[in-house]
């Protein structure tokens, strides 16, 4: 097993209950383990939520890490991924000053050069979006701030598996457990 550090993203499928978040935390806080980004959301299944979680470290902590989370009350099965067995994007709202980019057509060539787009026009100020992956967000944010910038705000990542969702047939297999186990 690699002992080099690397990115991982972690999807725990859980019950929407009150205190979940802070247990799921708590996981990675007593193993010093930093999360670069967390998001919350339903899944594809009514009454489960997903925690999309990613952070820096090697394959071994990882699966203690699954391990782990897969004890939690609540928390009905957790799964790790690599950067190429996902598809991932994050958000970011970017409010630049209206008078930093008084000529229009180079905002507009920088905003499509970056493939973003403009949310709002007000008077004082311009409200942009980006969605893709973090060195794309980052890039853009750079470009920006030599500019000037008064905002910003990144999402966390949301994530997608490129096999079929295996909560799916993590929920098969445990079925077809029950109906050998009561036969």
């Amino acid at each position: 097993m690699e002992l080099q550090e690397r990115e991982f993203t972690i999807s725990v499928f859980a019950e929407n209950m009150a205190g979940l978040l802070q247990r799921v935390v708590t996981v990675f806080t007593r193993r010093h383990i930093n999360i670069e980004s967390l998001t919350t959301s339903k899944s594809s299944i009514e009454g489960i939520h997903r925690f999309t979680i990613v952070v820096k470290v090697r394959e071994d902590q990882v699966i203690k890490l699954v391990a782990a989370l897969d004890k939690q009350i609540d928390v009905i099965k957790a799964f790790y991924y690599q950067p190429h067995e996902i598809v991932h994007q994050e958000v970011a709202l970017y409010k630049i000053p209206t008078e930093a980019f008084a000529n229009g057509d180079e905002t507009e060539k920088l905003i499509r050069a970056h493939n973003a787009r403009i949310l709002s026009i007000e008077p004082e100020y311009i409200v942009v979006e980006k969605t893709g992956h973090q060195e794309e967000i980052e890039s853009l944010l750079k470009e920006f701030e030599k500019k000037g910038i008064y905002e910003f705000v990144r999402s966390g990542r949301v994530s997608i598996t490129k096999i079929m969702e295996p909560l799916n047939r993590y929920l098969a297999s445990k079925k077809v457990e029950n109906e050998i186990e009561n036969f």
